[in-house]
């Protein structure tokens, strides 16, 4: 590492932390050189070590804390700091808020570069913790050992089942509990790591990708409290049967058991076989009497209750008088569509995931609704001139992408389209600012509302209204 020969040694030493920046990570200023500081606090008075030299900046870790800031809680979790998530537990929830709301408006001021109305604070998430639907477990027969593990001397157990350590796919950390998911989600994954050692099941080898256990999915609607589990292995079903039935039996709440074998290279099974072993082939969710059903495939927003909020939100940003057309594209499962196809005349949905559109008609019959219409295919490709020729010119877009924003030709489309309103929900402020200064030619923005989702990290949603000038 060359970059300590550009500032002194002795400028990387008695160093305080100035500022809560972008993906979580804090501000150092020494001269004109700026420093990104992972694993610390604003207020915290810190010696470090450059871990990646830029021509620009420099990345850096803390190695020894001198003073600490007066921000800091004591985290919750006995994972924190190894397992790769909640990495702002040291933080207290209305300084978490702060900066969420902090980071909404600088992205949107510097990178979007529009006018704006005055910004509301950002709304809590109504639970701070337990409020994820779902968690995703990796099986390894070498489990990352921390520091303390390694010097007590003790004999563990390395077949694990936990999460991954920050930026490491082969290395998983063994979760004793997570305070991610209500329970029984820590009860049965330690229920099936147990079983798996004392059966001697073949815990897997994610770099060789040998052994059977694989991956664990577990599901729990906290409407109407029915749970999903999905196991994913290697090898042929007959040698995981067992394992299964003893599942059912130890949990007998479980509403939906499933499994997938999967020999690829990537954990990704959208496109492989899910076999039904116990229950249902799916759970329900359940919001203002509308009933959501949710596949081992299905998307459905991780945070239930702080989903709703987020929809509240973007229906109250619609208007909707009972008149309108309404398009909502990355439409997923159809959960926004069907949120305000009572308040609209129509609502089509688009959406490029195939069995997200199957899911998303489905939930229309379940539902009764019969005033939406879903179009599985690429955005840019299926929003021509001709989809709306056909179809209709909508009274307001509701559009929610992935991280990724829109696809510049998708902005261009609505640029052509001149829809009075367009309602944008984002999970990444930092592509919405650049698609907003895209849309700024022809759209203003009237209305923002940061939401969280997403407690202890650093995460955060966004929804504007943009109006035609």
């Amino acid at each position: 590492m060359k970059a300590d020969k550009k500032i002194p040694a002795e400028a990387l030493l008695n160093v305080e932390i100035q500022d809560m920046v972008a993906e979580g990570k804090c501000l150092v200023r020494v001269g004109n050189l700026v420093i990104f500081v992972s694993q610390v606090a604003p207020g915290d008075v810190v010696d470090l070590r450059v871990t990646k030299s830029k021509k620009s900046f420099l990345e850096a870790v803390p190695v020894k804390f001198h003073k600490y800031s007066e921000l800091r809680v004591e985290p919750f979790c006995q994972h924190f700091g190894t397992c790769g998530g909640c990495k702002w537990q040291h933080l207290g929830y209305d300084t978490q808020l702060k900066y969420k709301q902090q980071q909404v408006v600088d992205t949107l001021e510097r990178i979007g570069k529009v006018e704006l109305p005055e910004i509301p604070y950002i709304l809590s998430s109504p639970q701070r913790t337990y409020y994820r639907n779902k968690l995703e477990y990796t099986f390894s027969f070498n489990g990352w050992l921390t520091n303390e593990q390694i010097q007590s001397g003790e004999d563990y157990d390395r077949r694990v089942l936990g999460f991954h350590t920050p930026a490491r796919f082969d290395k998983i950390i063994d979760v004793q509990h997570c305070h991610l998911q209500p329970e029984p989600s820590n009860e049965i994954r330690l229920f099936i790591r147990d079983y798996g050692r004392q059966q001697n099941l073949r815990f897997g080898n994610i770099v060789k990708q040998t052994g059977n256990l694989r991956n664990l999915i577990i599901r729990t609607a906290q409407s109407t409290g029915q749970i999903m589990v999905l196991l994913q292995c290697y090898l042929p079903h007959h040698s995981i049967e067992p394992l299964l039935d003893a599942v059912y039996e130890k949990f007998p709440q479980i509403t939906s058991l499933n499994y997938v074998l999967n020999n690829k290279g990537n954990e990704t099974f959208h496109d492989l076989e899910i076999v039904n072993y116990k229950g249902l082939p799916y759970i329900e969710e359940e919001m203002e009497g509308l009933r959501f059903r949710i596949g081992p495939k299905s998307f459905y927003q991780t945070n239930s209750e702080g989903a709703y909020n987020l929809y509240k939100v973007a229906r109250d940003f619609a208007q909707l008088q009972g008149t309108e057309l309404v398009y909502d594209l990355y439409t997923g499962t159809g959960t926004i569509a069907h949120f305000v196809a009572r308040q609209a005349a129509k609502v089509i949905g688009v959406e490029y995931v195939e069995q997200a559109v199957a899911d998303a008609r489905l939930n229309a019959e379940v539902n009764n609704i019969t005033n939406t219409e879903f179009f599985a295919g690429d955005m840019k490709d299926i929003l021509t001139a001709a989809f709306t020729a056909r179809h209709g010119h909508p009274d307001l877009i509701i559009t929610d992408p992935p991280r990724a924003g829109m696809h510049p030709d998708v902005v261009q489309r609505l640029l052509e389209l001149r829809c009075p309103r367009i309602v944008y929900i984002s999970c990444n402020p930092a592509t919405q600012a650049r698609d907003l200064e895209m849309l700024d030619s022809a759209y203003k923005v009237t209305k923002v509302q940061p939401v969280d989702m997403f407690p202890h990290t650093h995460h955060v949603e966004n929804v504007v209204l943009l109006e035609l000038k």
